[in-house]
């Protein structure tokens, strides 16, 4: 029994060490910004290029806080081919800018918070319907599917359809 105290000690060394390490990850993860979150996750590589081409980046990277509703590479290839190739072109710009700042709004909203709202005005004044279909919060058509995304400077919250902004009256 005596040879199993210094294996125990050993153990809970390493179990401590392990314990500091996830917070501590956790913490340096936690540092990011919106935009630097968004690059590490690897899901977001065409928002990440609509973002630059916007010239939105040193925003979502500003003091915020902003909630984004993030859609993967995956709602973003539900859009009819050749859609997000011509919105990155230069003379397009505008038009990309209207549909990302849909994706936006300020404030940091949480879930729990988003759940009890009808609509939301993202950054470029339109509205966003808000509703709760089985658990599970809505924006428009597009679902929400991982929430709480927590960053230095927000929250994003990742979407599985790219929400296109209504057209003005």
């Amino acid at each position: 029994m005596k040879t199993m105290k210094p294996l125990f000690k050993s153990l809970a060394c390493i179990l401590s060490f392990a314990a500091f390490s996830a917070a501590s990850l956790a913490a340096e993860e936690k540092k990011k910004d919106i935009v630097d979150t968004a690059v590490a996750a690897g899901s977001f590589k065409t928002l990440a290029a609509a973002l630059g081409a916007a010239g939105l980046v040193d925003t979502l990277k500003g003091d915020g806080p902003f909630t984004v509703f993030a859609p993967t590479d995956e709602a973003f290839a539900k859009l009819p081919a050749g859609t997000v190739e011509t919105l990155l072109k230069p003379e397009n710009k505008a038009k990309l800018t209207e549909i990302l700042t849909y994706h936006v709004v300020a404030g940091n909203v949480e879930a729990a918070a988003a759940m009890k709202l009808k609509q939301a005005t993202a950054l470029n004044k339109k509205t966003i319907k808000l509703e709760v279909k089985e658990g599970a919060l809505y924006l428009n058509e597009s679902k929400v599917t991982t929430a709480d995304v927590k960053c230095s400077n927000g929250v994003i919250h990742i979407i599985d359809t790219v929400l296109m902004p209504p057209a003005d009256k």
